[in-house]
Parts: structure tokens; C-alpha cells; sequence
């Protein structure tokens, strides 16, 4: 008897199949256990089954710029959609560009949806106003009445904070410092401000003495005169909430220029009295993000203006530079809300100017698209709006799941009158499939915000047949080597690299067909993609480390090794022939010629 070849193990699935298969039941619990840790015990449904509203907005070049829809500026307006449409608090809308000039807009039902036309169909608004005080993004609580002592500016004696609400900022405030833009013509004097508000965590104000009263939380600062009802509405503002912001946002949007707001940081961090507009987002020219790698400042924003923007733009820096913090900041307001308040120690003339302080690339390139969308050319309009009610797509999901146990139904029958027993192997990995796709799906939606839609429940209905399909290649193998003359085990083993290829090269070409699919196509025909090419992997895990597993397992009973005639392995029904015997020590029959 030959001695085994030294460097080569049997497949796991070959040796300890039991350990295989509790692998993969293992894997199953973890993933119903993570839909019920999360809640989420049914697919996130699409517009077109669950109901909802869909806007399909055509991209209009506006007079003198004719060639303002590109790829770039269509990007930067369905991002400003997706957080209009979000700040209503509709997680599940789906904003992409849909061609070259059109952007789909889908919001699930339970949303207004004339408040969502309103908020999709409109130019954005971006605004430089200049702040009057600011202060952290929680309601501010009333400050109670009481004996208060000092100076006509009400700071109360003994607290030095009062009077100087910089020190109430988070994070380090830096100096303001003149600075050549690194991409600024030589004949443009570029200047630097710095962005001070960066994300970080609020610093707690100072406790005072007992015996002293309540100081209120956002004081006049010295030497400005914030009026009482709009200190007021700065005290009751909270943008601790999506919601709220999306409140504060509106009504700041919808407000006249020349008026004062009060306004909450984009992230909800920080919130802010803020004067008139001081420079229009129409006189922006040009913003984008730079890498400073000459001054050491790293990522920054370059901002060019109009020759009328920037002697606006000129004369509110050059009035901010002798005012105190935060009196020295201008708010970036883009639909009512702060996407950045950056400081200036100096008038910034010239016509551009930079922004930095402790931006990443990521967040450099997002504040340069907020500032460019304010001066695009573009406007939109609604080329179609559609309205799926919820009973309409209930009776497209209840055709699409009748539809689907047809297919099954049909494909079981087939299993069972050819294969017999082995229609249990190729039911039991049918319903491991099952289960893992449903889990996942599931999971999906909470975590990428995957939405089942009709084409989706389609390309589920398909993967049935493609994972049926595997199963039959490897039965048809096994098959082939019983008719070979050889038992159960040995077939089981011998035939699965022969199906083994056979399933991956057919796999590849259904998931390489998907991912084409995926990637080249717009719209709802995305979820037909996804979902066949999620089915077609798990088909590839469940018949490597289910099928084949338990395959091995049932080859060592009786039921299957003995080829009963209901096992689909009797040897006498699949025509086997016997095998080849030779007589020990018979010389083989030799003929010589004529």
C-alpha cells in the first residue's frame, strides 16, 4: 500500500464535514441575531413597493453660461438635495443623477410631499453673514431674575467669561495671518481666515459662586448691540436634533437678506446670531480645495470672487478685523444653516481669499463644492413626479411573491420527481441560501440603505434557478461516476472538482454580468443588479460549505451508500456498469499477426 504524499491535507469539508456545516450554521444565528439586536426584521422596501413620490429634475443652463451642466456641478446639486430632502427627516430618500442633466429624487411615503417638491425644485441659497455671537447648539435655559451687579453691557462682577464669549468656543481659536494662496495669480493678493470653528466637544462653563445669581449663558459681547428678541430666539434655538435643524434651516432660508437670523451649525455643535448678508453666494467666482504644501497649512479652500464681490467681500473683512472674537467670524450660510465661520484679523482685498484651520481632503472638497454651488449656473425644474401609493406597491410586492413561490414551487417538483432523496440536499441548501439572503438584505438597509424594490424582488426570483442550477451540476457528477461502476463515497469525492469548476466558471459569469449591470445602468434597475450578484456569491458559499459538507455526510448512510431506489443513486436505474475485475496473476491475452 502506497504511503499518503507528504504537504497535502484533505478539504475540511472532506475530513470534518460536521465542522463545515456548524461554520455555516454558526454564521446564521449571528446574522438573525444581528436583525433582531438592530430591530430591523424586514427589508427596507423601495418607492415602488412601499409608496412613495418620485421627482425626475432636468439641469437648465441659466443666460451667459451655457456650458454649466457637467459632471462635477451635477454632483454638487443632487448632494445639496440629499441633505435638503434628509432635513425633513426622510433617512430612506434616494438622490443620484440619473444621465447627464437629470437628477431622481424618490422619498418613501409618510412625507409631505409638497414640502419635498419645494425643497428639491429650488436654487440653493448661500449667504456671508457676519456673526453677532454664538454659543453651543443646546437650548439655552432662561437665566433666572436677580440682583445683578457691573456696567451698562450687563456683565456680572467676578465673571470673567461673561464678557468675552470666544472663551465659551470650543476648540483653539487661531490667528488670522496674511498668506499667499499657493494657486493665486501673481497680480491677486491672496489672503488667509481661518476656519475656527472645528468639530469638538463643547467646553462646560465655568460654575459660579452659590451666593452669586445665574449669569445668562450667551451675554452681549462688548461693544455690539444684539437686539432682545433676537438674543431671545438665539436662547430658545436647539439644533440638537435633525429635526429642529431642518426647522431653524427653513426659517432661516426663507428670510429677507437684510435681516438678522439666528442659525445652527450644519453638524448642530454650535449655534449663532448672525447680522444682514454681507456678500451674495452669486459673488462667489470659483471655490476648491487646495493642498498647501509651501506654507505647511495642508488642506485648504481657495475662494475667488467677481470684481463686485470682492470689494463687497473687501469692506465686511475690513470691518470684522477690528471687532473681537467672535465678532470677527462670518458665517458661510448655505440654506439657513452654518456650514463654516471662519475668522479675519485684516481686510481681505484682492479678490480671493483662503480658508483654512484642520481640514481634512474630504472636508476641504465639501466646503469647496458648498461655495461653488452657490455661484453654479444652474437651475432646475420638474420633468415628471410620480406617486406611488402604498396599495399599489403592496399589490406589486404580493405578485412579486406569488411569482416567486411559483418558480419554487416549480423548481422543488422538478427536484423531487428526478433526484428523489436528493431533492432533500438541494431543498435544505436552498433554504440555507434563502435564509442568508433574507438576513443580509435586511441588515443592508439599516447599513448602506439598501432598498428592496421590485426589480430587486425580480433579481431574487432569478437566483433561484441559478442556485438550483449548481446543485443539479453536482448531483449529474456524482450520478456520472456511480455509472462509472464506482460507490457512493468515492463518486462524491471524485465528482465534486469536476462540478466544482463548472459552478465557478457559470458563477463568474453571472456575477461579472451583474457588476457590469451595476455599474453601467441609472435608477431602480441598480437593485436587480445588487441582488443578483449577492445571490450569485452566497450560492458560491452555500454549495461550497453546505451542499458538498453534508453531501459527504450522507454518502457514509446506509440510505444513499446502498443506492436505494429512492435515494436517486440506485446504480440499477442509472444504468451503472459492473466493475472491471482481473483474475490475480491472469497474464494479459496477447495476439500475434498473421
Amino acid at each position: 500500500m502506497a504511503a499518503p504524499k507528504k504537504g497535502r491535507r484533505a478539504p475540511a469539508s472532506q475530513g470534518h464535514p460536521g465542522r463545515t456545516l456548524l461554520l455555516v450554521l454558526i454564521a446564521m444565528a449571528g446574522l438573525i441575531g444581528g436583525m433582531f439586536s438592530t430591530d430591523a426584521l424586514t427589508p427596507r422596501l423601495g418607492i415602488d413597493l412601499a409608496g412613495g413620490t418620485s421627482f425626475t429634475l432636468a439641469a437648465q443652463n441659466q443666460p451667459g453660461k451655457p456650458n454649466a451642466i457637467n459632471e462635477t456641478n451635477m454632483k454638487t446639486a443632487a448632494g445639496i438635495m440629499e441633505r435638503r430632502v434628509n432635513g425633513l427627516g426622510v433617512s430612506e430618500a434616494e438622490v443620484q443623477t440619473q444621465g447627464t442633466d437629470h437628477i431622481i429624487v424618490n422619498i418613501p411615503k409618510g412625507t409631505d410631499a409638497k414640502q419635498a417638491r419645494e425643497q428639491v425644485g429650488t436654487t440653493a441659497k448661500l449667504g456671508f453673514r457676519p456673526v453677532l455671537t454664538t454659543t453651543a447648539g443646546t437650548k439655552t435655559p432662561e437665566p433666572k431674575p436677580g440682583p445683578s451687579k457691573g456696567g451698562a453691557n450687563g456683565k456680572a462682577k467676578g465673571d470673567k467669561a461673561a464678557g468675552d464669549p470666544a472663551k465659551d468656543q470650543p476648540g483653539t481659536q487661531q490667528k488670522a495671518s496674511s498668506s499667499q494662496s499657493p494657486d493665486a495669480k501673481p497680480t491677486t493678493q491672496g489672503r488667509a481666515v481661518t476656519d475656527a470653528l472645528k468639530k469638538a466637544p463643547s467646553a462646560k462653563p465655568t460654575p459660579s459662586a452659590p451666593a452669586k445669581p445665574a449669569t445668562p449663558a450667551v451675554p452681549p459681547t462688548p461693544g455690539a448691540a444684539i437686539p432682545p428678541a433676537l438674543q431671545k430666539q438665539l436662547n430658545a434655538l436647539d439644533c440638537s436634533t435633525k429635526q429642529s435643524r431642518a426647522t431653524a434651516g427653513e426659517k432661516a432660508a426663507n428670510s429677507k437678506p437684510s435681516d438678522p437670523i439666528v442659525a445652527c451649525k450644519d453638524d448642530g455643535a454650535q449655534k449663532y446670531a448672525l447680522g444682514p448678508v454681507g456678500v451674495e453666494g452669486t459673488d462667489v467666482s470659483d471655490a476648491k480645495a487646495v493642498f498647501d504644501s509651501q506654507q505647511g497649512q495642508g488642506w485648504i479652500v481657495q475662494m475667488d470672487f467677481t470684481s463686485e464681490g470682492g470689494k463687497k467681500f473687501a469692506d465686511v473683512t475690513g470691518k470684522l478685523a477690528t471687532k473681537a472674537q467672535p465678532q470677527n467670524q462670518f458665517g458661510i450660510v448655505l440654506d439657513g444653516a452654518v456650514v463654516s465661520a471662519p475668522s479675519v484679523s485684516n481686510a481681505i482685498n484682492g479678490g480671493n481669499a483662503t480658508i483654512s484651520g484642520g481640514f481634512t481632503q474630504q472636508t476641504a472638497e465639501d466646503l469647496g463644492n458648498m461655495l461653488s454651488y452657490g455661484s453654479l449656473p444652474l437651475s432646475f425644474k420638474i420633468d415628471d413626479e410620480t406617486t406611488v401609493t402604498a396599495a399599489l406597491g403592496g399589490e406589486q410586492l404580493h405578485a412579486g411573491l406569488i411569482a416567486g413561490a411559483i418558480g419554487l414551487a416549480l423548481v422543488i417538483v422538478y427536484l423531487v420527481a428526478y433526484y428523489r432523496g436528493l431533492a432533500l440536499v438541494a431543498l435544505a441548501s436552498l433554504f440555507v441560501s434563502a435564509i442568508l439572503t433574507y438576513t443580509i438584505m435586511t441588515l443592508l438597509g439599516p447599513t448602506i440603505g439598501f432598498a428592496l424594490n421590485l426589480p430587486a424582488v425580480c433579481g431574487a426570483i432569478v437566483a433561484i434557478g441559478i442556485t438550483a442550477d449548481s446543485f443539479i451540476v453536482y448531483f449529474e457528477r456524482i450520478r456520472d461516476e456511480i455509472r462509472d461502476g464506482r460507490t457512493l463515497r468515492p463518486a462524491v469525492e471524485r465528482g465534486w472538482p469536476r462540478a466544482r469548476r463548472t459552478i465557478l466558471v457559470s458563477d463568474f459569469v453571472s456575477f461579472l454580468a451583474a457588476a457590469v449591470l451595476f455599474i453601467v445602468t441609472v435608477g431602480k434597475v441598480k437593485g436587480f443588479a445588487f441582488t443578483l450578484g449577492l445571490t450569485t456569491v452566497l450560492d458560491v458559499i452555500v454549495v461550497f460549505y453546505f451542499t458538498k459538507p453534508l453531501m459527504t455526510m450522507l454518502a457514509r448512510r446506509k440510505f444513499f451508500a446502498d443506492g436505494h431506489p429512492w435515494s436517486g443513486l440506485d446504480p440499477k436505474r442509472l444504468g451503472a456498469k459492473p466493475p472491471l475485475r482481473r483474475r490475480r496473476g491472469a497474464a494479459p491475452t496477447q495476439t500475434k499477426e498473421a
